[in-house]
């Protein structure tokens, strides 16, 4: 038995993070530590004067564990990191996880491109960003292509140079054609340059060299160009008027400030880029009652930089936070240069941070009521879900499966994943069915969790061999529920496999009703119904559809590609690489069907006797 006396003896008197478990294992509370052997004795210390939320925890805590770092600024990554994964239940939780897209140009090669991305990589490449309106960003690069020529095609250049012929938009004047050498390297450099010049708001330089072009056209009688080239002019003046000009540094900063209920506080963040507001966002933190002003920023900025890809030269901070010198230095390694925390009491970013406040105030009023909807159409639905089934641990993430086939042809499986009540699109797998032959839910339906739920166990292993988390592998994060759509019988045999395997998982089935609509849930034996128009029926319902849909979608794709290859692959001298050729330049196989023997031979890489065998084919 755990003996938390005797455990507090041999913790050690280094740097690390340790981890609170109640009675059903779960972790109910993440921290760090300077020195973990006088920080987790505290909490068991009767004369401490802690709040009442901390007794609360400390009545729960039945073990613990630590992880011991060799640094201070390791001890807060993997904090952050831990906290993210686990959502411990008396942490302060960040609960919007937001990916911002950025605009990535690649000046680390000969012709760069320019395009969206959600990833900021160590590439030598340039990033403007983040874009918090998706629409703001398509706008931006699609009147970037339209004021600059550039490449938008993925071909390696310059070793790609006169290899192909150029494409279409070459020819509807979108692009200058690098690849067949109509631009020298400089030309097209000249143009990023000036795109780099735009994204930096420098707009004034950008507009003069347009009017200069204009006036050149007008006086050349080209009022078609002059007026294509006007038009060009007023997008750039609506993009400018849209962003806000709040320091002539023209420096990167973040301002963050936010606004507190009882047990929520909403946190607003403007993203200044080159002395611009380019954007501002919010964010929902919970389990804050009880907690001080400082402690609140404090996890916010933790979390926020953990998950962000984009640190800003300057963090604005309405707050002090704690241990702000180890976050600078965490902050500053992670941007690999200084950066710096500031939390100004007057002076322009003062007016700045009070900015963010007052809208932080105003958003929490105005979403506040829509956001508590939200999150009972998600946490709610899960808790009504849990206490439905009388299952002890909190669920968190589903996955469900189904079977989708056609009198046993083609046999595929679909998973899908939600977290927190929605989709994780990104965790969805496929599985073609390899071993069964013929329509065998039972079988099929065995074959997908084994294969699943086995990847699952190498991975862990894998993972653990290499010391990495489990967020770095594709099948080692399991399931707190699994969810079947099926009856009895499929049930059965996943929970077969998972005994097999040694993998103790909840599984349902779904059961639908006389017209295929969801009725409630199969779980022990025993019919589980929620009564309809509750959330937890509508999640599952929105799940069951989802699994459906997406093997359905994938099943649909499998058998056209089958269709299309069918007739081709009969064809003999026709393999892959001619059958795409001849799909390419014919769009379709009863194009293929009806062209003369003249026709077949114009397409690339087929010889006279191919285009022959292809003709005497479909017509003899």
């Amino acid at each position: 038995m755990f003996d938390i006396q005797e455990e507090l003896k041999k913790l050690p008197q280094k740097p690390g993070v340790y981890l609170m478990k109640d009675q059903y294992d779960n972790i109910i509370y993440v921290g760090k530590a300077v020195n973990l052997r006088n920080r987790v004795r505290q909490y068991f210390q009767n004369s401490r004067n802690h709040s009442p939320k901390v007794k609360r925890m400390v009545l729960q805590i039945k073990e613990f564990e630590y992880i011991v770092t060799d640094s201070e600024v390791e001890a807060l990554i993997l904090e952050c990191n831990l906290i993210k994964k686990y959502r411990p239940k008396y942490n302060i939780r960040l609960k919007d996880d937001k990916n911002y897209p950025y605009i990535k140009i690649t000046i680390n090669e000969s012709y760069p491109k320019v395009f969206m991305t959600r990833k900021l990589l160590k590439d030598k490449a340039k990033y403007f960003g983040p874009y918090t309106d998706a629409t703001a960003l398509k706008e931006t690069l699609e009147l970037i292509v339209k004021l600059w020529p550039i490449r938008t095609c993925n071909r390696v250049l310059p070793r790609d140079i006169g290899k192909e012929r150029p494409c279409l938009q070459y020819h509807i004047g979108q692009c200058k054609a690098p690849c067949a050498g109509f631009i020298s390297e400089e030309e097209y450099k000249k143009m990023i340059e000036e795109i780099i010049s735009f994204l930096d708001g420098k707009y004034e330089k950008v507009i003069k060299e347009l009017e200069k072009q204009m006036k050149e056209a007008s006086e050349n009688l080209n009022f078609e160009k002059a007026a294509k080239i006007k038009n060009q002019i007023d997008s750039i003046k609506r993009i400018a008027q849209k962003q806000k000009m709040i320091n002539s540094a023209m420096e990167d900063q973040d301002v963050i400030a936010f606004a507190k209920t009882d047990n929520e506080a909403l946190v607003q963040v403007y993203f200044v880029r080159g002395g611009k507001v380019i954007g501002r966002e919010h964010f929902l933190l919970d389990g804050v009652d009880e907690r001080s002003q400082k402690e609140i920023m404090t996890s916010f900025v933790k979390q926020f930089y953990a998950g962000t890809t984009f640190i800003p030269r300057e963090v604005i901070l309405q707050e002090e936070i704690d241990e702000i010198n180890i976050i600078q230095s965490w902050l500053s390694s992670r941007k690999g240069k200084k950066v710096y925390i500031k939390v100004p009491r007057k002076g322009d970013k003062s007016k700045l941070v009070n900015m963010a406040a007052q809208n932080a105030l105003l958003t929490l009023n105005q979403f506040g009521e829509e956001m508590k909807r939200k999150e009972k159409r998600t946490k709610g639905a899960l808790e009504e879900i849990q206490n439905a089934l009388g299952l002890d641990k909190n669920i968190n993430r589903i996955e469900a499966y189904d079977i989708s086939n056609t009198q046993g042809i083609e046999s595929v499986g679909s998973m899908v994943v939600f977290e927190e009540g929605k989709p994780k699109r990104s965790d969805y797998r496929k599985f073609k069915i390899k071993s069964v032959i013929g329509p065998n839910d039972y079988a099929s339906m065995e074959e997908v969790i084994r294969r699943r739920f086995t990847h699952a166990k190498e991975e862990l292993k894998e993972l653990e061999k290499k010391g990495l988390s489990l967020e770095e592998g594709k099948f080692s994060k399991l399931p707190d529920l699994i969810l079947i759509d099926g009856g009895k019988g499929q049930v059965k045999v996943v929970i077969q496999v998972l005994d097999e395997l040694n993998i103790s998982i909840p599984v349902c089935g779904m059961v639908k009703d006389d017209k295929h609509r969801t009725r409630g849930l199969l779980y022990k034996g025993e019919e589980v119904r929620l009564p309809k128009g509750t959330e937890g029926f509508k999640l599952i319902t929105r799940i069951q559809d989802e699994a459906h849909r997406f093997a359905i979608e994938y099943h649909r794709r499998l058998r056209s590609k089958k269709q299309i290859q069918s007739v081709l692959d009969e064809i003999p001298g026709v393999g892959a690489v001619r059958k795409k050729a001849l799909l390419l330049h014919f769009k379709s196989v009863q194009r293929i069907k009806e062209a003369s023997i003249e026709d077949i031979k114009k397409v690339k890489g087929i010889p006279s006797n191919i285009a022959e065998n292809i003709y005497n084919f479909f017509h003899k």
